[in-house]
């Protein structure tokens, strides 16, 4: 079983800048392909960012691409989403989410995911 828990999220004026983090437990992170989504209110959850086990491959949404940036450090078992230039568009619960994979394979499917964290609310203000 993986836990996975979000940091980092709170209240920005548009046009700056957080970084959220997700701590995932177990031995094994770096077998673990891991994304990021986010839910805004009355919509549905969508995808932002992925990257592969080893972080050799990252996929972005375009709505945040050339914004975010994603990446991983297995040392700490940690991958982190890089927001910069928010805009209000950008507000909603970000979710952390893990799958144990061995394929490389860059996963933009929420259904391809196993283990999520409770989300962090990031709010942008216009």
């Amino acid at each position: 079983q993986v836990q996975v828990v979000e940091s980092g999220g709170g209240l920005v004026q548009a046009g700056g800048s957080l970084r959220l983090s997700c701590a995932a437990s177990g031995r094994t992170f770096t077998s673990y392909a891991m994304g990021w989504f986010r839910q805004a209110p009355g919509k549905e959850r969508e995808f932002v960012a992925a990257i592969t086990e080893s972080g050799g491959k990252i996929y972005y949404a375009d709505s945040v691409k050339g914004r975010f940036t994603i990446s991983r450090d297995n040392a700490k078992n940690t991958v982190y989403l890089q927001m910069n230039s928010l805009k209000f568009e950008d507000t909603a619960i970000y979710y952390c989410a893990a799958r144990s994979d061995y394929s490389n394979y860059v996963r933009i499917l929420a259904r391809d995911y196993n283990y999520w964290g409770q989300g962090t609310q990031v709010t942008v203000s216009s």
